[in-house]
């Protein structure tokens, strides 16, 4: 199946807000879209959604009766549901970077994206987050270069690399971002 365009991707993005408020389910707009809504590159790829693992099984029913397609994989951190035009729409409850809690949620301002008004995380908890999901199986800092080119004014790079000091990818990235001048190097 094709990539969804940047216009399915809304299209989904504004449907599952809809299902997600119905259902009165607590929930932030993460990842690309996130990182877009401020500022960043646009996302070409799915839609993140935050939400506590308890509520998790409880969001992927309510998809389900509103006859989107669904799935539960086995990585046990995320589950899936498809709007009718094809686009994914992933709604993440534990990550890398730790399960999500209401004070993440809490802390997501409130922000207009695309004429909804939804909580939409912070750029150090995206950063965090994907710092954190990097492996040896998949170490691609490109997204985060291009976030990091696009924001970096906006982003607590302190913070950032407080919460992601056990990852030896983070510290690959922070020795990439201040090599090339994108970001300022740490005073030690």
């Amino acid at each position: 199946m094709p990539e969804p365009t940047f216009e399915e991707l809304i299209d989904a993005m504004k449907d599952a807000v809809a299902v997600l408020q119905r259902a009165e389910i607590p929930f932030v707009l993460g990842g690309g879209l996130s990182a877009w809504a401020r500022g960043g590159p646009r996302s070409e790829h799915d839609v993140d959604f935050l939400v506590r693992p308890d509520d998790a099984e409880k969001a992927l029913a309510a998809f389900e009766r509103e006859s989107w397609e669904t799935e539960r994989p086995p990585e046990g951190w995320l589950v899936k549901a498809w709007h009718r035009n094809g686009a994914l729409v992933d709604l993440i409850y534990n990550p890398a970077s730790g399960p999500i809690t209401d004070e993440l949620i809490e802390r997501a301002p409130l922000a207009e994206v695309m004429a909804v008004r939804v909580h939409v995380s912070t750029l150090e908890d995206v950063m965090v987050s994907k710092l954190m999901a990097i492996t040896e199986q998949e170490p691609n800092f490109g997204a985060l270069l291009e976030w990091t080119r696009a924001l970096r004014e906006q982003i607590d790079w302190e913070e950032v690399r407080g919460r992601t000091e056990a990852s030896p990818f983070a510290h690959a990235f922070f020795t990439l971002v201040e090599g090339l001048g994108i970001v300022d190097r740490r005073d030690d």
